[in-house]
């Protein structure tokens, strides 16, 4: 009677559900490597290297306290490729009589997990996944005959229940939320600190150099990898944000500086949601640092916002919608994605800074997403799934389950206001406003119109106009809508004509081609 235990890559919990029960002289745990998991969106090479080198020690974790592990590597010789070919394999190699599971992350493979009885012949258990504050039952029950979600009332019940940052009845502080202590630009005057680094071992450097081999044409580089791969490591990342970076995450969490991808964040995103970190013990330990006044409590407030509010906000709203939720596209959007998403390579100084740090890194903090890449999404009109898929390829922290409601209603508003109460839409001054990269850029932010003008000013207002029907019934529109108003149609056909000759030509917008029309 063998018991199979699957642990898949974004599981690297030892007090996963899966592994309760566990019988050292009968079970087996099976992880795989596969194929298809590495290939079905280019992801970034650092991505890949992150979460096999994790399995990899993770595992290594498990024999080591004594526990079976049927662990197959992505180069095996008879690795078929597929979570369902590697479980057909290991079933007959052990003669299994059982499978069990914890319920995955992403939708596809939760799809998949359900028929796997039906496939191999044997009973197939598949446990909640209880490392979230929130399952997915609970949020079902939060969401029942509404309209639409708002995250601070999830955040307000969760606050409630958890008891996080409570003083009894009342939130700490008196009151629940702090985000407009948030939102400061970062004077040239302050330090930024280093990154908590972690020199890749043996058995990452193994991982590297595979993922360089088999997957050469994938996006991002391998050059300064650094994340940490192993809970005690993970663990250590943790600490040195809390007493380096936290005193100052609150103020600046919103700032962005050119050549400083990282500033005051985390960076622990990654281990989250692979599981080297854990929701509860990451809010406790800030909560803590609050109650030792080693933190404000602005900035403890901020983050546990992140991680209790918006991380299983987002959760919720996935698994109650999918999947249909994917196929939304409430404005309408069609604009292939640029290719200097891809390659950095534009004049617009702040696309092309964060392009390239999410290529060197695979990160870019909340802000840059949001407001900076998701931003000219938005304001282009770029297709929501084309979106979608480029920001699950490339950060390391990128699951369908967090990313896509993020991007589709978030960034995109492509589920029509379910996610968010309107479209995160803005011009150049809110980039000036919250960076330096204005000031080293080919446009003039200050300019609305003009060749030299900044494209968001431009394709600001036409995404206005364009979307009126959609949006200028939004209350939280009313105040650009009532500015547009007194455009006249001069102005705006001006507008019109402008941003859609940027757009036609957005892909040639590089400084190589500027050169080249300059020299002529």
């Amino acid at each position: 009677m063998t018991t199979l235990h699957l642990v898949l890559g974004d599981q690297l919990t030892r007090s996963l559900s899966a592994l309760d029960g566990f019988d050292p002289a009968h079970d087996i745990v099976l992880m795989m490597e596969v194929a298809d998991e590495t290939t079905y969106v280019p992801h970034h090479k650092q991505k890949i290297a992150f979460i096999l080198s994790a399995m990899r020690h993770f595992a290594h974790e498990l024999e080591t306290e004594g526990l079976r592990v049927d662990y197959v590597k992505l180069d095996a010789p008879d690795n078929t490729g597929s979570f369902t070919g590697e479980i057909a394999r290991a079933v007959a190699k052990h003669k299994a009589t059982r499978i069990i599971v914890t319920e995955p992350g992403e939708w596809r493979v939760w799809d998949a997990m359900r028929n796997l009885s039906q496939q191999f012949g044997v009973p197939v258990e598949i446990r909640d996944d209880d490392r979230f504050f929130c399952s997915r039952a609970r949020f079902a029950r939060w969401a029942e005959g509404r309209k639409s979600y708002r995250m601070e009332f999830f955040y307000r019940e969760m606050r409630r229940e958890t008891g996080l940052l409570m003083e009894g009845d009342e939130p700490a502080g008196g009151q629940w939320n702090f985000d407009h202590d948030n939102r400061k630009s970062l004077p040239a005057s302050v330090r930024v600190p280093q990154r908590a680094r972690f020199e890749p071992d043996a058995i990452t450097q193994e991982v590297m150099a595979l993922v360089e081999k088999r997957l050469p044409d994938h996006f991002g580089s391998l050059e300064t990898f650094g994340w940490a791969v192993t809970r005690t490591d993970a663990l250590e990342a943790l600490t040195y944000f809390i007493d380096v970076c936290l005193p100052s995450y609150g103020d600046y969490q919103d700032a962005m500086k050119q050549n400083e991808p990282f500033l005051f964040h985390s960076i622990i995103s990654p281990y989250l949601n692979c599981g080297l970190l854990g929701a509860r013990e990451v809010c406790l330990a800030t909560e803590l640092a609050w109650k030792k006044d080693k933190a404000p409590l602005n900035a403890v407030e901020g983050f546990i916002r992140q991680v209790l509010g918006w991380r299983e906000y987002v959760r919720g709203i996935y698994w109650r919608h999918m999947p249909d939720y994917a196929d939304g596209n409430a404005l309408g959007a069609s604009r292939p994605l640029p290719q200097f998403f891809w390659s950095g390579n534009t004049r617009m100084n702040c696309v092309s800074q964060v392009v390239r740090e999410t290529r060197d890194n695979a990160y870019a903090h909340h802000i840059q997403r949001l407001m900076v890449t998701g931003n000219f999404a938005l304001l282009a009109g770029i297709r929501p799934a084309e979106i979608e898929a480029w920001y699950l390829a490339v950060y390391a922290d990128a699951y369908e389950w967090v990313e896509l409601p993020n991007v589709h209603g978030m960034v995109m508003f492509a589920d029509g206001g379910l996610l968010a109460s309107k479209p995160y839409a803005a011009s150049g001054a809110y980039i000036d406003r919250m960076s330096d990269y204005c000031s080293s850029c080919a446009y003039d932010v200050k300019l609305k119109s003009g060749p030299k003008s900044c494209p968001f000013n431009r394709l600001y207002w036409h995404f206005m106009i364009e979307n009126a029907e959609a949006l200028a019934r939004n209350p939280r529109m009313a105040m650009p809508y009532r500015t547009l108003s007194k455009m006249s149609d001069e102005r705006r056909a001006e507008i019109t004509r402008e941003a859609r000759a940027f757009l036609d030509t957005m892909d040639d917008d590089t400084p190589s081609a500027q050169q080249a029309q300059l020299d002529l």
